[in-house]
């Protein structure tokens, strides 16, 4: 699983808050939030970058710049207090502001990041958040009210938060600025510690939220080419019991959408285990937020068990889906590797028998050879020994035709005993 941090320096922006003079901690105000994250590669990515990024920023405003290698920063802008934070494939920008503009969600708060500094980041917007912070007034259904108008009512989400200290809303949809309106009511006397942290959990809610659901993106890019090789694979499976069909060239195919659903896995298995960790994260900063229901309204636990748990469960089934192609495609081999052994095993068998017939050949005619080498031995040797014993049987009065005779049996015996120990030597 991917290192998604849970980052040692995640309460800075709380710290930094309380730090302030506390007329300037207390609601109301305003805070922004940003994440950029590169396009491809988000882990591996060059964090000098970002830091370089971060660096123009505090440039414009006179800011002194962050230290080499930091993965946080904290500093004043102007009237806003900044947090920087570099996570595993983002970095995110948080500034507050105190005292609320002419219109709630005013865009021109977002006006701390300028656009041409943002046309110059190292990546792409992945969440910008427009915080209303206010008063929590002391007839609650008011703040219903102002909900109603806020947002769209069909996919409101609010709740008390932390034992009461706050109430947030928001619809989770992108205004025509491209950010996401959240609210925030403040119990009076509630803290900077307080509100900072009630800040940060829904900064990153709705961060770690928006990084899961890339899984989803990357889940229905596979949906075709899942379709495709499952397809595919029913048909080559099909055909290894046909008759007639090449064994050959079916293991090639299976081998084939083996590697191509390998490959599809290792490139996705970083994003999916990226997308489980993101998900428990969402899960676990809502439910330390302790909500308690407003006005009989959905809370952020039933938005997201509507609207986000469907999208992880997604994501899941196309990891399952992914992993059980490729354990059908292993087995098919398998099979049909055993099936070629088996085919290859009855060919070495007949190629056996076809070499055993031909050894018996073999051995038959070198019997016959041995024989017919018996006689042609046999006949130079008598010649040989007629002429050898000639001269003592001519006196004799004895006639070659006889002396020949005489010795043929003899010649021929000795020439059979020596060829057939030749031949056991040999064995």
């Amino acid at each position: 699983m991917p290192p998604i941090e849970d980052h040692p320096h995640r309460y800075a922006l709380v710290n930094e808050l309380h730090a302030r003079p506390p007329s300037k901690l207390q609601a109301p105000g305003v805070a922004v939030f940003l994440a950029i994250k590169p396009d491809h590669q988000a882990a591996k990515r060059d964090r000098a970058a970002d830091l370089a990024h971060l660096t123009a920023l505090l440039d414009r405003h006179g800011a002194p710049p962050p230290k080499p290698d930091a993965t946080h920063h904290s500093t004043e802008l102007g009237r806003h207090q900044l947090k920087w934070e570099s996570h595993t494939e983002f970095v995110t920008y948080t500034a507050f502001r105190p005292g609320l503009p002419e219109r709630p969600f005013d865009p021109a708060s977002f006006g701390v990041f300028a656009d041409d500094w943002l046309g110059h980041a190292p990546g792409n917007r992945l969440a910008s958040i427009l915080f209303q912070i206010e008063i929590m007034p002391e007839d609650h259904a008011s703040m219903d009210d102002r909900l109603q108008d806020w947002f769209v009512p069909e996919s409101l989400a609010c709740a008390y938060v932390l034992d009461g200290a706050a109430m947030i809303a928001s619809d989770f949809r992108i205004d025509h600025a491209g950010h996401l309106r959240m609210a925030i009511f403040v119990k009076p006397g509630t803290g900077g510690r307080r509100l900072g942290r009630i800040v940060q959990r829904l900064c990153e809610i709705e961060v770690y939220k928006t990084a899961s659901m890339l899984g989803l993106l990357r889940a229905r890019t596979l949906s075709e080419p899942m379709n495709a090789l499952d397809d595919e694979l029913t048909r080559l499976t099909r055909a290894m019991n046909l008759p007639g069909s090449r064994s050959d060239e079916t293991l090639e195919a299976l081998l084939r959408i083996s590697a191509e659903l390998e490959n599809m896995a290792v490139e996705s298995a970083f994003r999916f285990a990226a997308t489980e960790a993101y998900e428990a994260l969402v899960h676990q900063r809502i439910q330390v937020l302790r909500e308690v229901r407003f006005f009989g309204r959905q809370n952020l636990h039933e938005f997201m068990t509507r609207r986000f748990d469907p999208a992880m469960r997604t994501v899941k089934a196309t990891e399952a889906r992914l992993a059980r192609l490729a354990e059908r495609a292993m087995r098919a081999g398998q099979l049909l590797r055993s099936r070629v052994d088996v085919e290859r095993s009855a060919q070495n068998q007949k190629l056996l028998e076809s070499m055993d017939r031909r050894a018996d050949l073999q051995l038959r005619l070198q019997h016959t050879v041995e024989g017919l080498s018996v006689v042609a031995i046999s006949y130079y040797a008598v010649n040989l020994a007629t002429y050898m014993v000639m001269p003592v049987t001519e006196p004799l009065g004895i006639s070659k035709t006889l002396t020949m005779a005489v010795l043929a049996p003899f010649v021929i015996v000795g020439v059979w005993m020596m060829v057939r120990r030749i031949r056991h030597k040999f064995e």
